[in-house]
């Protein structure tokens, strides 16, 4: 029995491949979207780059762009079929490729959602590459003459202010590395050289944090160095100074900006893979119910057409049964056969 069978007149047909025709169209337009979303997002995550590391999550980007181009081609493909659908006459040169297209087409958008879900599904991925990223970028802050490095000191400081963010998880990760170069402290200081003497792996660590990490909207001008000393300063209590540095840590600042990006092109990719699966279904009933007027020899009487022309159960026995003849008719015959073994070392002896 036919899965979701439905009756067309010649009126109906022709309306439904006009109306497949400007939805095919529009699909274009919208594989161009999934194109440019995929270049936007490509952008973004080579912006943060720097601040990235260990896990390459440039597939989705990629895969974003692929799949753009190729709707572009599969639904220009498809406008074109069902143009010419609307004159039953010239089905005949598309009827041999109708069915391989649907076919395509229905893995195709399932390459869609793949892609729908690969947004939502990113995020675990780029925390851990932020962290890191960030944490390899906050070690060599202070290498600015370093070749390939010198950058890094620009790039935490422009991201510090412009997301408002200190450090990696907070601003008491800087008071874990030495982010001041050693070219920098004068070793004349008693001071200095005590606390690099103190250290382990002499590193000159302190309670301090660069300017970036400064909030701006605080009252009191920014204190950035020994901000757990309370005696250091004038009416000043670290523990409830919440306006005086920036208290969200970079690596949730850049996590919630793209998982704002990634949930929004997730968003418009599930929406372009309801409007591709709402398409080719339409397309489906245009090819079952042509084939059916050809069958019936009339273009101007009603026909029918179907999603399966079986029941689901049936259409999966008959394709598993028409696999496994496939596979049968490539096994390569292992039987042994004496003679041809004698024949062969007969051959061989002489």
């Amino acid at each position: 029995m036919a899965v979701l069978k439905v009756t067309f007149t010649k009126t109906k047909r022709d309306k439904l491949a006009q109306v497949l025709w400007i939805l095919n169209w529009i699909s274009v337009v919208t594989g161009a979207i999934l194109f440019s979303l995929g270049i936007f997002l490509k952008v973004e995550i080579n912006k943060r780059g720097e601040l990235m590391a260990g896990r390459d999550i440039q597939y989705v980007p990629n895969m974003l762009i692929a799949v753009g181009l190729i709707a572009c081609a599969i639904n220009f493909l498809g406008g074109k079929i069902c143009y010419d659908c609307v004159d039953s006459t010239k089905f005949l040169r598309w009827k041999l490729i109708m069915l391989p297209y649907i076919v395509c087409t229905f893995f195709f958008t399932f390459c869609v959602l793949v892609g729908a879900l690969m947004c939502y599904g990113m995020h675990w991925e780029l925390e851990e590459s932020l962290d890191m990223g960030l944490t390899q970028a906050m070690r060599f802050y202070k290498d600015t003459d370093t070749p390939g490095r010198c950058f890094l000191k620009h790039t935490v400081d422009m991201l510090q202010i412009e997301f408002q963010c200190c450090g990696n998880n907070g601003y008491k990760d800087w008071f874990q590395i030495q982010w001041i170069s050693n070219r920098y402290l004068d070793m004349s200081k008693k001071e200095v050289v005590d606390r690099l003497r103190s250290n382990v792996e002499g590193k000159y660590l302190t309670d301090g944090v660069p300017y970036s990490c400064c909030n701006i909207n605080s009252p009191r001008p920014c204190i950035q160095q020994q901000i757990t000393n309370n005696s250091a300063h004038f009416n000043y209590e670290h523990q409830t100074e919440e306006l005086n540095l920036w208290m969200k840590g970079c690596r949730q600042a850049l996590l919630e900006s793209f998982t704002h990006i990634m949930r929004s092109i997730g968003f418009t990719v599930l929406i372009t893979w309801l409007f591709e699966l709402s398409v080719l279904t339409g397309v489906r009933y245009l090819q079952t119910s042509l084939e059916n007027v050809l069958r019936q020899g009339d273009p101007n009487s009603d026909s029918c057409g179907w999603l399966l022309e079986n029941s689901l159960m049936e259409t999966a026995r008959t394709n598993m049964s028409i696999i496994k003849s496939l596979g049968k008719s490539n096994q390569i015959n292992t039987e042994y056969h004496p003679t041809n073994c004698r024949f062969f070392y007969e051959n061989v002896s002489k």
